[in-house]
């Protein structure tokens, strides 16, 4: 069976995008490829890496990459993972379909490094929980997914409002 493609983006490619990068193939890697770009890629934040080191996930090798590598190809799910008043996310054209959600850039905030490192755990954090709910909402296979009468025995209580966990 082949993989279903995933495409992670935001603006630089930092930081939000290589953590829901590294997040996503850790915990479903074996039935998604998954990527992440940015419009204006930049360097892979070492906050970034060291938050997902804490978890047991290196991103140490990843590097930021620009949309225009992915250009004319096809993705099953396209994801935009930045977004504040003050800044545009990027489109890409080539996605099945289509998710965003706005999440707090952590290498634009001005602090020490020990506050730096503690938003960038509360964001990676916030991916993560946004991400599982987002594959067992809508991107779960039929073979895994539990029967609507069962969900309680096999996915324990429903505790979001659109999950099957």
């Amino acid at each position: 069976m082949e993989k279903q493609r995933v495409l992670f983006m935001c603006i630089h490619n930092a930081a939000r995008s290589q953590m829901a990068e590294g997040l996503f193939r850790h915990s479903y890697g074996d039935n998604f490829d998954v990527y992440s770009a940015g419009s204006n890629p930049t360097t892979v934040d070492p906050l970034a890496i060291k938050s997902m080191k804490e978890i047991g996930i290196d991103i140490s090798k990843h590097r930021s990459k620009s949309l225009k590598e992915f250009e004319g190809q096809e993705f099953d799910y396209v994801i935009t993972v930045c977004g504040n008043p003050y800044n545009a996310c990027p489109f890409f054209v080539g996605g099945k379909k289509y998710f965003k959600q706005p999440f707090e850039d952590p290498s634009a905030f001005d602090g020490t490094e020990e506050e730096k490192l503690e938003l960038f755990k509360k964001i990676r954090d916030e991916l993560k929980e946004w991400i599982d709910d987002l594959y067992y909402s809508y991107m779960i296979s039929e073979e895994e997914c539990c029967a609507l009468e069962e969900m309680e025995v096999c996915c324990g209580p429903i505790e979001k409002e659109f999950s099957c966990r």
